[in-house]
């Protein structure tokens, strides 16, 4: 029996990272990075960046460094973005009709299939060419309609019934905006963003800087 591999959460939060990176070099016209400029563009250090993609597999070329196109490739498929994902928006709010409306989406073969609201003065309208949905129609969209990801933008006291319901969908990846932790069952994967943190901690790191 082979031994599962673990790889680092942290190492996962810098693929898309060296992704992006790899994407600028990839556009210009760059066919062969060595590992220190790699580093160096991505914020990391050469040690740390070989030691991450070491968990996948040998993609340095020795003497020369790493084939952009290749390795854009392998982080391509590590990442899971060599393949289309639908998703759903759930919450017809600022920040889900700002998600809906995000370009960068369909560059990584992510695509937003419609918005779900409880404000009857919200169905029935379009965000751009999505449509917003009632909540009660979630489930039956997602079954018709071969969506994998659920994104979570209601209000923090809602957050566990739409969860519930992404659940009882069949979703097995949920997005998760609302600042509040969820229960799901342990098959389903949940990405928690909470901007308030995020905001804290960059507050935080400013405050240490200017003692």
């Amino acid at each position: 029996m082979t031994d599962v591999v673990v790889i680092p959460r942290a190492t996962i939060s810098r693929l898309p990272v060296y992704f992006r990176v790899l994407m600028e070099l990839s556009h210009m016209e760059v066919s062969l990075v060595s590992s220190d400029e790699l580093a160096a563009r991505s914020g990391v250090s050469s040690s740390q960046l070989r030691k991450d993609l070491s968990y996948f597999g040998e993609f340095g070329i020795r003497g020369a460094g790493y084939d952009v196109g290749f390795l854009l490739q392998k982080i391509r498929e590590i990442l899971g973005i060599h393949r289309e994902w639908r998703l759903v928006i759930a919450g017809a709010g600022k920040l889900g009709t700002a998600l809906a409306r995000y370009s960068g989406f369909a560059q990584h073969g992510l695509e937003v299939a419609a918005l779900f609201d409880i404000d009857p003065g919200k169905q029935g309208k379009m965000t751009g060419k999505i449509p917003v949905l009632p909540m009660e129609d979630l489930t039956g969209f997602v079954q018709e309609h071969d969506i994998q990801i659920g994104v979570i933008t209601v209000p923090a006291q809602a957050a566990q019934g739409v969860a519930d319901l992404m659940v009882r969908a069949g979703l097995k990846g949920i997005w998760n905006f609302a600042p509040v932790r969820i229960e799901v069952p342990d098959d389903v994967i949940v990405q928690y963003e909470d901007l308030v943190v995020g905001l804290l901690t960059l507050s935080h790191h400013l405050s240490r800087r200017m003692r």
